[in-house]
C-alpha cells in the first residue's frame, strides 16, 4: 500500500466516523473535511461510496430515504427547509389513522428563497415530495419548529401547532376539509401560548379562520384560552366550500360534510 493509499484510507475512516448512517453527504460538507471532488470520485471507484447525483454521495450499499436527504439539506447545506404539515404530524404520531394513498407523500416547507438540490428532486427516495415555499408566518422563521430524532440523526420539523396550520395552508387545494378536521380532532394537547403566537404572526386570514373554526368544532379546551382580540382575522367572508354552510362566528362558508352543531347565525 502506497503512502497516498494510506492517506486516502485514513480520510475515509475519519469521514465514516463523522457521517451519520443512511444520510447523503454533499460536496461542500466533504470539502470541509479535506475531501475534494477528485478524492470523492476516487472513493467511488474504490467502492467506498456511491454517487447519487452531482456533488452528492451515500455510503456504498446504504439504504437512504427522504429523511437522510433532508438531513443533508438542513445540516450540511443549511437551507431553511423542514418537514411540515401532515408529514410533521405523522412523524409525531398524530396522523397514522389517515389513509396514505397509493404513494406516500412527504410535505416539506421552505422560504421563497429555498430550492431543493437537483439530486434530491431527480432521484426516487421512496416517497413523492411535495415542496411548498411560503412566508406563511411573519417575524422569526423558526417559530413553531422543533427537533425530532429519526434513527441515527435528528430533523427539524414543525411542532403540531405549526404543522396543522401548514395543513390548512394547503386546504382545500391539497387536503380536504374533512381530512383537516380529522387531524384537528387528535390535537387535544396543543399549547395555547404557542398557538396564540402563531396566530398573531400568521399572514393567512384563511388559515386562521379555518383553524379557529375547526378547533371550535372539535371543542378543544386549549382553544378557550386564546385571546382572539389580539389576532387579525381580516374583513369580509371567506368561502372554503361552496354550497355548504355559512358560519357567522368565523365569517366563512365550509363544506356541508362538516356537520357540526348548529348555532345561531349559521345557515345550512
Amino acid at each position: 500500500m502506497t503512502n497516498m493509499d494510506r492517506r486516502r484510507k485514513g480520510k475515509i475512516n475519519l469521514l465514516l466516523s463523522d457521517w451519520p448512517a443512511c444520510t447523503v453527504a454533499v460536496q461542500p460538507w466533504l470539502s470541509g473535511r479535506g475531501i475534494n471532488r477528485k478524492l470523492a470520485d476516487a472513493y467511488r471507484k474504490s467502492g467506498w461510496v456511491d454517487r447519487v447525483g452531482h456533488g452528492a454521495y451515500i455510503r456504498a450499499g446504504a439504504a437512504v430515504d427522504w429523511t437522510g436527504c433532508l438531513q443533508a439539506v438542513q445540516v450540511q447545506l443549511g437551507l431553511s427547509v423542514h418537514a411540515g404539515g401532515r408529514t410533521a404530524l405523522e412523524l409525531q404520531g398524530y396522523a397514522h389513522f389517515l389513509p396514505m394513498g397509493k404513494r406516500h407523500v412527504v410535505f416539506l416547507f421552505g422560504t421563497p428563497k429555498d430550492r431543493l438540490p437537483v439530486w434530491f428532486v431527480k432521484k426516487d427516495w421512496g416517497a413523492r415530495v411535495h415542496f411548498t415555499t411560503t412566508n406563511l408566518f411573519r417575524s422569526e422563521k423558526k417559530i413553531g419548529l422543533t427537533s425530532r430524532p429519526t434513527g441515527a440523526f435528528a430533523l427539524t420539523v414543525s411542532a403540531p401547532e405549526r404543522a396543522i396550520m401548514e395543513v390548512l395552508h394547503l386546504t382545500p387545494q391539497v387536503h380536504s376539509m374533512d381530512a383537516a378536521k380529522l387531524l384537528m380532532e387528535g390535537l387535544t394537547t396543543l399549547r395555547p401560548t404557542l398557538v396564540q403566537t402563531l396566530l398573531k404572526t400568521c399572514r393567512s386570514i384563511k388559515v386562521k379562520r379555518i383553524f379557529l373554526f375547526l378547533a371550535d368544532e372539535c371543542g378543544h379546551a386549549w382553544a378557550r384560552k386564546l385571546d382572539l382580540t389580539r389576532v387579525n382575522l381580516g374583513m369580509g367572508k371567506r368561502v372554503i366550500g361552496k354550497g355548504g354552510r355559512f358560519v357567522s362566528k368565523f365569517n366563512i362558508s365550509v363544506p356541508a360534510s362538516l356537520r357540526g352543531p348548529k348555532t345561531p347565525g349559521e345557515a345550512r
